[in-house]
């Protein structure tokens, strides 16, 4: 039996997935595997016992992903799983960009009290006049699940899209409207669109992207969306930016002291996941990712390992390795099942970065002097037996 620990609540309809094969613990003490969704894990203690996390949503900053590689602790996060839910509060974020209605609703409420509200509102409407967002120009930044929903939806909006991402994966590429515009190089986004939004992780070379020089290179009156990470925008320079007028609106779901208040700026409290369907979808992708790997050994969005899936075992049995990737490791794994006259009847092995994951079938089992000998041997980090 699997022991699961929930750190932060999760839907139940995917808690209601787990079967008779697990037990819910209150610990994380000797459990099997962890559900997370805000708790932060980088002072923690991770018992030997634990050999997966699976973080209901998509942002992993809250888990020590190398410290957790080194236990042979797959980290599993849930891509496209609130996409929708983000894709709608954007739709919904163009208009507040374009349409003052925010400072509409905000002058009606302050004259509440007012008997002849009516005529005011007649005689001051025209103080919020906006412009339509029909055949203005909207660059995507970064077409991964939500990326990809946001410029389709652009387009049936009658938008001019203009996407970027040279990383795009075939999946995203195949789902993608073909009358999106692409875009070789950001400096395009930047000089061609009114309205950019970004959608892509955060990490060493996107950290401030929106800069002092990113801006000079906009149109005047641009408007910014970042629904992705905050410290993607140098706050400084868009505050700067939005003083001059070259930002005409800056939306943003990370308030911060710096931005929030200031004219121009449409803080959103982090609500573009915040719906009950992008919860439950979250925690029943979470779920199944977790089972699929306890039970098989097959990984699928893991941020800190390789994706590997063989399916269901129908051998004896199928050994489970993390190891780091280093040359000859297969080699050895091989040699220690020839040794004892083992068949290795399939076997798939997949590397990202420092780190490596080897599955086989084999049939007969094995034995736990094998098992022994396999940990034993330098640079693997775990081995599981899954019957």
């Amino acid at each position: 039996m699997f022991k699961i620990n929930r750190l932060n609540n999760i839907a139940n309809v995917g808690l209601e997935l787990l079967t008779d094969n697990y037990e819910m613990v209150e610990s994380l003490n000797n459990a099997d595997a962890a559900l997370v969704r805000s708790a932060n894990l980088h002072e923690t203690e991770l018992p030997n016992s634990l050999k997966a996390i699976a973080r209901a949503g998509a942002g992993v900053n809250n888990i020590p992903l190398d410290k957790c590689a080194e236990k042979g602790i797959v980290v599993f996060n849930t891509p496209g799983a609130n996409a929708n839910g983000v894709k709608e509060i954007l739709i919904a974020s163009l208009i507040l960009a374009s349409r003052d209605i925010l400072g509409g609703v905000n002058w009606v409420t302050s004259v509440k009290d007012e008997p002849e509200v009516a005529k005011l509102v007649e005689k001051n409407k025209a103080k919020f006049v906006g412009t339509e967002i029909k055949g203005k120009k909207l660059g995507v930044i970064g077409l991964g699940a939500i990326g990809v929903l946001a410029a389709n939806v652009a387009i049936k909006l009658e938008m001019e899209v203009y996407g970027y991402d040279p990383f795009i994966s075939v999946g995203s590429a195949w789902k993608l409207s073909k009358y999106i515009k692409p875009s070789k190089s950001l400096e395009e986004i930047y000089r061609e669109c009114d309205f950019i939004t970004v959608h892509v992780p955060l990490t060493d070379t996107t950290k401030g992207m929106f800069n002092q020089d990113a801006f000079a290179l906009m149109k005047d009156g641009v408007k910014i969306l970042n629904f992705s990470r905050d410290t993607l925008v140098n706050d400084d320079d868009m505050i700067e930016a939005l003083n001059s007028g070259k930002v005409g609106k800056y939306v943003t779901d990370f308030p911060n002291p710096k931005v929030v208040g200031h004219e121009g700026v449409i803080a959103i409290p982090h609500l573009g996941a915040s719906t009950n369907e992008s919860e439950d979808n979250c925690a029943v992708m979470a779920v199944v990712q977790l089972m699929d790997y306890l039970e098989n050994g097959n990984i699928k969005n893991s941020v800190n390992f390789p994706n590997c899936d063989m399916g269901v075992c129908t051998q004896a049995e199928r050994i489970a390795i993390h190891h780091r990737n280093v040359p000859n490791m297969l080699s050895q794994f091989t040699a220690a099942f020839a040794k004892e006259n083992i068949n290795i009847s399939d076997m798939m092995n997949r590397s990202k970065g420092q780190w490596a994951y080897t599955l086989l079938d084999i049939e007969p089992p094995s034995t736990p002097d094998i098992i022994k000998r396999i940990e034993e041997i330098d640079g693997v980090l775990r081995i599981r037996v899954i019957k």
